[in-house]
């Protein structure tokens, strides 16, 4: 894959071995300080520059070619969600990593640079003297450079595929039988969701529909529920998006906005009913639970799970002890395993599982993880789940 300078038609390879090269943007010393150690300390990736202004890196793009930015929002002279358009049209591949305070205004930011072409967010602590938030900060940083870089890299191998080497004259042979050759490297990450089996639907009709998503998930999300309607109007739909509190504040009024149905952040003992879709709130884990002949909200404060919070499994495996195995979950683009386990367990009590292809996730690792594990009655495009979710609530069973 190449990209396109501005200004001219030369064009720029993007590199496809070595560490990834990633450039931090930030105004504050210390935060631009604790990243670079950080990314310094890891074996697949480099700091390609430090910078404290988003005008910097607009101006240094093209000299410094990095495969990343951790972009912030607020800074002096040119800001994070006015750089982020003039950086993708100078280097189009880029991956750009939002890193904002858990402000209202700066997660209703983040939302917008989602739309205008970044790759992610990530909330930073409000002190990096808190020793677990430093530490969260640090573990998601990391990962999401690592699984965004990567999914560049390897789209830009699909895109540009290796020569075949000229075969070499015959008086350059030499008349030595050449040992065969070393057996390709294993590939770093989960094999085309095209080559894995799926076993039947459920055929128990779902009465509920769950859904899990994280890296990537907001989009997918927005996307998704501008088709569910039909379901969401019969039945609860209850959504677990890897999301800090204030985010998911915001992507629940996103949810309503495309849905045009009731959607909000669910609140602890509220019941749940058909017609509205109910969001984990951020930093607490969102269950399900009896109440009388219906179900209710239960949200948990306890530790994070798959590093986690709110997580995926907790809602998946609460579900069936209320719905058994009428239960329809969906997982989508994310990094990680979180709604693998909580997918096994609603496979056995008989519900069934739809992942998300790897072509059309931003990191196919939970629903990978999902597909992998043999769980799956289908792995789709995104642009597909909505019709196959409408049907099989309308008693399709194939």
């Amino acid at each position: 894959m190449s990209v396109a300078s501005a200004g001219n038609s030369t064009t720029t390879p993007s590199r496809d071995a070595g560490p990834l090269r990633v450039m931090i943007v930030d105004d504050s010393v210390v935060i631009r300080g604790l990243i670079s150690r950080w990314i310094g300390a890891e074996h697949d990736m480099e700091v390609a520059a430090s910078l404290r202004t988003g005008l910097e890196a607009v101006n240094q793009i093209e000299r410094i070619n990095p495969d990343v930015a951790v972009l912030d929002i607020e800074m002096p002279e040119l800001d994070g969600l006015s750089a982020l358009p003039q950086l993708l049209a100078k280097k189009r591949d880029l991956v750009i990593i939002m890193a904002s305070t858990l402000t209202r205004r700066n997660a209703e930011i983040s939302f917008k640079a989602l739309s205008l072409g970044a790759a992610d967010y990530i909330p930073k602590p409000e002190s990096t003297r808190e020793a677990s938030a430093a530490d969260i900060f640090h573990h998601d940083l990391i990962q999401k450079i690592r699984h965004l870089g990567a999914r560049l890299r390897r789209k830009a191998a699909v895109a540009s595929p290796p020569l075949a080497p000229a075969s070499p004259a015959p008086a350059a042979r030499s008349p030595v039988a050449r040992p065969a050759a070393p057996a390709p490297a294993p590939a770093v990450h989960a094999p085309s969701s095209g080559s894995l089996s799926t076993r039947p639907f459920s055929t128990q009709a779902p009465k509920v529909l769950l859904i899990g998503s994280s890296t990537g998930g907001p989009q997918a999300l927005m996307s998704l529920v501008t088709e569910l309607g039909p379901v969401i109007d019969r039945f609860p739909v209850l959504i677990t998006q890897h999301m800090p509190p204030t985010f998911t504040t915001i992507l629940a009024e996103h949810l309503a906005r495309s849905s045009r149905r009731p959607a909000s952040e669910a609140v602890d003992g509220e019941p749940v009913k058909a017609g509205r879709i109910y969001l984990a709130p951020g930093g607490k884990h969102m269950r399900v639970v009896r109440s009388g002949a219906d179900a209710a909200i239960s949200l948990d404060d306890g530790p994070a799970v798959n590093f986690c919070k709110p997580a995926v499994d907790p809602l998946f495996t609460s579900a069936i002890d209320v719905w058994h195995g009428n239960i329809l979950s969906v997982i989508l683009t994310g990094m990680g395993s979180d709604g693998m386990r909580g997918g096994k367990d609603i496979v056995a009590a008989g519900g069934s599982v739809i992942a998300q292809d790897e072509a059309s996730s931003v990191v196919w690792g939970m629903p990978g993880a999902a597909a992998n594990a043999g769980i799956c009655a289908a792995i789709l495009p995104l642009n597909q789940i909505g019709a196959k979710v409408n049907r099989l609530f309308a008693g399709d069973r194939s």
